[in-house]
C-alpha cells in the first residue's frame, strides 16, 4: 500500500503548502492536500497529477478537531500516513492596545490550538505503526518578539514549544518530530499580492524561496533514525538576525 503524506494549510500554487505537496509527491508519497478552499485545492492535485504522482484534496479547519479528525481518517484509509506536517497560520499583525482578545485569540486557535489538534490525530496514527514524520511550519515569531507582533509571537512560540515537548515524548517511541523556522518572507503569492512594495524592495534573493524550503522539510523526511533533527531555521542571505 502506498504511503501517504498530510500536508494541512495548502493555499494558492506559488504557496508553501502547494510547494511542500509537489515535493512530498516527488518522494513517491500520496499527498492529501488540504486547505479551505477547494478550487485552490484541486489546482495544486492537478499539479501533481500531471507530472505523474498521486494527490487528493480534502477540504479542511485546522482548529476543528473533527474535521482534523476526519482528514487523518481519510489519508489513513488510502495509505499509512508516512509524513504530516502543518503549515497553518498566517501572519497575525497588529497594535496590541487596540487589538480585541478575539483576534488575539484566534491568533492562538489558528497557529497553536490548530497545530495540537492536527499533531493529536497524526500521532495516533503514526503510533500503531511506530514511524512517521511529523513537521511543524514556524516563523521568526516562534524565536522572537517584534513590536506589533505580539499575538503571532505568542502563538508561534507556543507551538515551538509544544514541537519541543512532543519531540521528547514521541521520539523515543519512532516518530520523528520536526520544527522550521522560516525566518523572513517568503518569494510567494501571498507576500507579492498582499505587499508588493516590499517585495519588489527585497527582490528575488531577499525573499527566501519556495523550492529551498520545501527540500529543507524533505530533508528533515529523509533523515535516518540514528542522526535526526528536530530544528531548521531558514533565512536568505541579506536577512539580519
Amino acid at each position: 500500500m502506498t504511503k501517504t503524506a498530510v500536508i494541512l494549510g495548502v493555499g494558492p500554487a506559488e504557496g508553501l503548502g502547494a510547494y511542500l505537496a509537489v515535493k512530498a509527491a516527488e518522494e513517491g508519497l500520496h499527498v492529501i492536500v488540504s486547505g479551505r478552499t477547494q478550487t485552490s485545492l484541486d489546482a495544486v492535485v492537478e499539479i501533481i497529477s500531471s507530472s505523474g504522482g498521486q494527490a487528493t484534496g480534502i477540504v479542511a479547519d485546522a482548529t476543528d478537531l473533527s474535521s482534523a479528525n476526519t482528514l487523518i481518517k481519510k489519508a489513513e484509509a488510502i495509505g499509512p500516513i508516512d509524513l504530516a506536517i502543518y503549515n497553518a497560520g498566517n501572519n497575525f499583525p497588529g497594535n496590541f492596545l487596540t487589538m480585541e482578545a478575539e483576534y488575539f485569540e484566534n491568533a492562538w486557535r489558528v497557529c497553536t490550538l490548530g497545530g495540537f489538534v492536527f499533531a493529536q490525530a497524526t500521532l495516533k496514527a503514526m503510533l500503531e505503526r511506530a514511524a512517521g514524520t511529523l513537521i511543524f511550519t514556524g516563523a521568526s515569531a516562534s524565536m522572537r518578539g517584534k513590536p506589533n507582533f505580539a499575538a503571532f509571537t505568542a502563538a508561534k512560540a507556543g507551538l515551538r514549544a509544544m514541537a519541543q515537548s512532543l519531540a521528547r515524548e514521541f521520539q523515543p517511541q519512532g516518530i520523528h518530530l520536526g520544527h522550521i523556522v522560516i525566518d523572513g518572507g517568503i518569494m510567494g503569492e501571498k507576500v507579492v499580492t498582499a505587499y508588493p512594495k516590499f517585495a519588489e524592495i527585497a527582490g528575488e534573493d531577499g525573499l527566501i524561496g519556495l523550492t529551498g524550503i520545501a527540500e529543507a522539510y524533505m530533508y528533515l523526511y529523509r533523515q535516518p533514525r540514528n542522526a535526526w533533527t528536530l530544528e531548521l531555521d531558514l533565512r536568505t542571505h541579506k536577512e539580519n538576525f
